[in-house]
């Protein structure tokens, strides 16, 4: 006989389902979602550091090889919510699970890539399940704890991704210039199994629902909030990325820096995404709207001084800090944002966000790639993020008025 509970969302869980997926404490299942995160961060940053290893591996030029950063992202934009949709009906365990094998293998592929079309196809493959991942992963995480715990849960799962800046992105980097390009992707794959065997180990089996469907599931777009939070990391959180694209350059052209300490200084990046993570996971918990506001706020202040920081070594390590933590302040109240006004679309909703935000990173380097072309200098790409935050200030401001006039739409903060 299989002895069971019910989750905070309604879900019923098997503590000894077929031998899997048995639980002692949520914080086991929540490590087991941060290995894939920091597998997840892993492999989407450090292709950015190998760029140019890469470009000699398969024999094309630089700018031909940033296309496979690209091919990643849209694997992410397009496979968030067609994974998240198709699996609807499916054990949110097993569905992790399948998740992650799929990231193995298309990691493992682009270690295995013998030329520059089949890599862009193994990139495109490797992200299709990173948004659904941490989308499915979100509405786990928080149905283990209290409700009132649910943005902290979120942070944790998620601050896989940022220890991804301080140690995988730059021990990859060193990894693939010291003996070639592929293997920083096997490096990932084999962080895939593990976290694989780690989901099957401890989070908890999920029985399916019977009411789960499709189209329960897609009923989350036709809610007007759902979009403006969409939009808000769409938008807010590309300044961020006009910034953080142009990160070598800046460091080495304002401020002197070697390309090699350069890499180092990503480590500070990711130390600041971490903070910001486990802040805003905090913060969101107390008031999810406030922390969005208080954040995008945050972000211009960050934004509009780091050019200025950027020109001197010194305040140019803190302004490499101060926006990583832009970068992951406002992450956990979108995400529990987002569950709040979906409603029955909790999963669709939440890998849509990280859809949006392969929408934010796209749509930031253009524009800050706009700025240097006209001729601006390194310190531009930051002062456009100052826009970029405000427009997601403004769509929030909007959300926030929609809430007071008809508070019924959206779970209170």
């Amino acid at each position: 006989m299989t002895d069971a509970r019910t989750l905070q969302d309604g879900t019923r869980i098997s503590e000894s389902a077929e031998g899997s997926g048995g639980c002692a404490h949520p914080r086991w299942a929540l490590l087991a979602l941060a290995f894939g995160g920091f597998a997840i961060g892993t492999t989407e940053f450090v292709t950015m550091g190998l760029l140019p290893n890469i470009a000699r591996g398969v024999d094309v030029s630089i700018p031909s090889a940033g296309h496979i950063v690209a091919a990643y992202a849209l694997g992410v934009v397009f496979g968030a919510p067609l994974l998240a949709i198709v699996g609807a009906r499916m054990s949110r365990q097993r569905l992790l699970l399948w998740l992650m094998a799929a990231f193995a293998v298309g990691n493992l592929t682009s270690a295995l890539a013998p030329n520059y079309q089949l890599l862009l196809l193994a990139r495109f493959a490797s992200g299709l399940p990173h948004g659904a991942f941490f989308g499915i992963g979100a509405v786990v995480g928080a149905s283990l704890v209290p409700p009132h715990r649910r943005a902290w849960a979120i942070s944790m799962m998620l601050a896989g991704l940022t220890v991804a800046n301080i140690v995988g992105v730059p021990l990859g980097t060193l990894l693939g210039q010291g003996f070639g390009w592929r293997w920083p992707y096997v490096a990932v794959a084999a962080i895939g199994v593990g976290t694989f065997v780690a989901t099957l180990a401890w989070v908890p089996y999920d029985e399916p629902s019977e009411h789960a469907t499709i189209a329960r599931e897609l009923s989350a777009l036709r809610m007007v909030q759902v979009w403006l939070a969409l939009i808000i990391g769409a938008v807010g959180f590309g300044g961020m990325f006009a910034a953080y694209t142009y990160i070598t350059p800046t460091l080495t052209t304002l401020a002197g820096f070697s390309e090699r300490a350069v890499t180092a200084l990503l480590a500070v990046y990711g130390v600041g995404m971490t903070l910001g993570m486990v802040v805003g996971g905090r913060l969101a918990d107390r008031n999810v709207m406030r922390t969005l506001v208080a954040g995008l706020v945050y972000a211009m202040v960050v934004l509009g001084v780091f050019g200025w920081l950027a020109t001197n070594q010194v305040t140019a390590v803190l302004g490499v800090f101060l926006l990583g933590t832009v970068g992951s302040l406002i992450v956990p109240a979108l995400q529990t944002r987002l569950m709040d006004v979906a409603h029955q679309g909790q999963a669709l909703a939440g890998a849509l966000n990280h859809s949006t935000l392969n929408i934010a990173n796209a749509a930031g380097a253009w524009l800050g790639g706009l700025v240097l072309a006209a001729g601006y200098g390194y310190e531009w790409p930051a002062r456009v993020g100052v826009l970029l935050a405000a427009a997601g200030l403004v769509v929030c401001a909007i959300s926030v008025g929609l809430d007071r006039r008809s508070p019924a739409t959206s779970t209170v903060a």
